[in-house]
């Protein structure tokens, strides 16, 4: 960590900030897409559909399982584990506890149709593009479950877009199976999932080059 003019301290800290904002977003973004009774977004659907088994909160189930994702990543990796990834775990604690409180904030919000749905769903996409771009710019740590991405394509010869599409897909099918065999019908994936699954990476690939103006400004 640099200690620039005047004592102040450089990019460390901007971009720690920069990571809790863009958790947060995400965060309010999840929170928005559970609102909508459409589908969570893929990365959400496992935690939305254990939530909903054991009573926990989304937020604790986010949390659980991301610890589970960084497990598997030291697994995979082993002695190839950059060791900083850990904060991660700090992250996740903190990304899981928003998603709690942004839920609570919009529990006021009600719909009365489903054109009311989609426009809560469509908030719920931008603000989680919104989140990821924000993440990805900060620069410090990857979220657990590109987390797992990235460690497969090191050992492997896949492509992190391809494995990604393939990690997401299995994270969907997991949450299907778990919701008709402990909730007997099906929960947390609906046409919202698909469009998000569809669109957030678009999203988020569009607002990055505005997050890249940003990063000039703030981070330099």
């Amino acid at each position: 960590m640099s200690i620039g003019e005047g004592g102040k301290i450089n990019h460390p800290l901007k971009r720690l900030a920069l990571l809790c904002v863009g958790l947060t977003v995400m965060a309010l973004g999840i929170a928005f897409s559970i609102k909508a009774a459409l589908g969570t977004s893929p990365i959400s659907s496992a935690p939305y559909v254990t939530s909903m088994i054991s009573g926990m909160s989304v937020g604790a189930t986010t949390i659980a399982i991301n610890f589970l994702f960084v497990l598997i990543q030291i697994v995979i990796l082993r002695r190839r584990f950059d060791w900083f990834q850990l904060f991660q775990l700090p992250a996740v604690v903190l990304f899981g506890s928003m998603i709690d409180v942004a839920e609570y904030a919009i529990q006021g919000i009600a719909f009365g149709n489903y054109f009311q749905q989609w426009a809560l769903c469509a908030l719920g996409i931008f603000f989680v593009a919104l989140g990821v771009s924000i993440e990805v710019e900060a620069k410090l740590v990857t979220t657990p479950g590109e987390g797992v991405v990235l460690a497969i394509c090191q050992v492997t010869p896949a492509k992190f877009g391809n494995m990604k599409v393939a990690f997401d897909l299995t994270l969907v099918c997991v949450s299907v199976v778990l919701s008709l065999c402990f909730l007997g019908g099906l929960y947390g994936v609906r046409e919202g999932t698909v469009v998000a699954a569809a669109c957030v990476g678009l999203i988020a690939k569009q607002l990055g080059k505005l997050m890249k103006k940003l990063d000039a400004v703030l981070l330099q």
